[in-house]
């Protein structure tokens, strides 16, 4: 028999639901017959005003495994269209997704609470909606750490093993993953009522996303116009953060794309290994076209495509709509720049004012690390030392040290006060990242050894990526000499 003795704190206030019918379709979650809670994010718990006490226990398990919904859950699978690889498909929606409700966090912020994996919904399409156990701990460790790196993402809040077993090439133990957005409002989803050419729904959907996320908004002469131009900001500086920190999506479809501005959608991502714009991990993207150094591109492609849907809303008149918008969109590559080269200045440590020729350091530092082998990670924190004069962490990551060295001249020059410099690199270049190798020992070790030691021990690493700490040497190696080539896999 389910306690419920003790107060959970769950306060649903469920505006997508009551503030957008014909957006969704009402589903439930697919019961779980031996649901175990394999983990919980107390810190989240704390901040979405949960008890993550009384959640940590066998009661949890019941709800995070989706079969019993707290009181003021109003479960619903979001409808949304996308491009995929480029290819548009009309309708896609939550096929293994349930937003559970909206909550209002201790800072006054509305977050989603969503299941992934709890299975069907009327947009699964033939598939079974659940998800592997593998696929939901990948989320939760990519997820916490991009958030432990201050980049603006979706956070894992529970991982939830069902009890059964999924069927993919092989059968492999269910769960479920609850995560929490701001929002899970996708350019997607302004794209499906675009394709239905239902404006009214589309003026609705867009009222609703600026009240939600930019309300200042609400006073522009054309908001609709001001909205493209602040959802362009947002993933121009998201998409700078990204490339700062190494981190490749892996399937950047329109569908993946949150208003918002946060990281959503963690399928076949990974971090780079050695650096090289043309890096691709996922098994499914075999023309690069969502390659590491392709991402700032296509952040600019999808956010054309959800230019397109608000047209109708800008200018009735298509043809005085379209050169607005593309007003807009020609300013990304501004916007993105301005991103990039301020979070690069901080990794380069580069202080005070900026100052010419600071963009070509910059990009100078890449060419030189690009076809060497050079891991991007280290090579970053190793700058630090190389700032207070000693190079014996970077130089011997470069197959030629004397491309380092070329570039170093005139970086140094730029550094007026080097240990100030040093500190400021510190605080900007992780230590730690989940390295795929360690991922993946961390996931195997729990699909296939029921193992969870590994994957927990990695999350408390990665909470504190800028420190580093003793007997924790082995989190910052990359993954030994002679290792097959990395390839991610989406686990749908």
């Amino acid at each position: 028999m389910l306690d419920l003795s003790r107060e959970l704190g769950f306060r649903f206030d469920n505006s997508y639901a009551r503030d957008l019918p014909g957006f969704y379709a009402a589903a439930s979650a697919a019961p779980a017959p031996a649901p175990q809670l394999l983990a919980l994010n107390h810190s989240l718990a704390g901040e979405l005003g949960l008890n993550a006490s009384a959640l940590d226990s066998p009661v949890g398990a019941e709800i995070f495994s989706g079969n019993y919904a707290p009181p003021g859950a109003d479960p619903l699978a979001q409808a949304y269209a996308g491009h995929q690889f480029g290819n548009f498909v009309p309708q896609l929606g939550d096929g293994r997704a349930l937003l559970l409700g909206e909550v209002i966090d201790r800072n006054g912020q509305r977050r989603d609470i969503q299941f992934k994996g709890s299975g069907r919904t009327p947009f699964s399409r033939g598939g079974d909606g659940k998800a592997a156990l593998g696929p939901v701990l990948r989320e939760y460790i990519l997820g916490e750490a991009m958030h432990a790196l201050g980049v603006p993402t979706t956070r894992a809040l529970a991982a939830t093993a069902t009890g059964e077993r999924v069927y993919r090439e092989t059968p492999l133990p269910g769960a479920v993953l609850t995560r929490v957005a701001a929002s899970h409002i996708r350019v997607g989803t302004f794209q499906y009522f675009a394709a239905r050419g239902d404006t009214a729904k589309l003026k609705q959907l867009a009222d609703y996303t600026i009240a939600r996320h930019y309300p200042d908004l609400a006073g522009e002469p054309n908001p609709y116009l001001a909205l493209l131009a602040a959802v362009s900001d947002r993933q121009a500086s998201l998409i700078a953060r990204w490339m700062h920190v190494g981190f490749i999506h892996g399937v950047m479809n329109t569908d993946n794309m949150a208003i918002s501005g946060e990281t959503i959608d963690y399928g076949p991502c990974a971090f780079l290994d050695t650096y090289s714009p043309a890096t691709v991990f996922s098994s499914i993207d075999r023309g690069g076209r969502y390659a590491y150094g392709q991402q700032p591109q296509i952040a600019r492609w999808n956010l054309a495509r959800f230019a397109e849907t608000l047209l109708p809303l800008i200018d009735a008149d298509q043809q005085a709509a379209i050169p607005r918008a593309v007003a807009v969109l020609e300013t990304f590559g501004d916007r993105y720049d301005a991103a990039w080269l301020s979070g690069m200045r901080a990794k380069l440590g580069l202080l005070g004012d900026a100052q010419s020729g600071e963009l070509d350091l910059a990009n100078g530092f890449l060419a030189a690390m690009d076809g060497q082998a050079v891991d991007y990670t280290l090579a970053f924190r190793g700058l630090s030392a190389a700032a207070r004069g000693d190079d014996s962490l970077i130089r011997p990551l470069f197959a030629d040290p004397k491309r380092y060295d070329a570039w170093a001249t005139g970086w140094r020059a730029r550094l007026a006060d080097p240990i100030a410099s040093a500190e400021t690199m510190n605080r900007v270049n992780p230590v730690y990242i989940p390295r795929n190798h360690m991922v993946e020992a961390a996931l195997t070790a729990a699909v296939d050894g029921g193992d969870l030691a590994p994957f927990h021990a990695l999350l408390a690493v990665l909470a504190q990526p800028f420190t580093p700490r003793p007997g924790l040497e082995s989190y910052t190696q990359p993954a030994p000499r002679g290792s097959a080539p990395y390839r991610t896999f989406c686990g749908t």
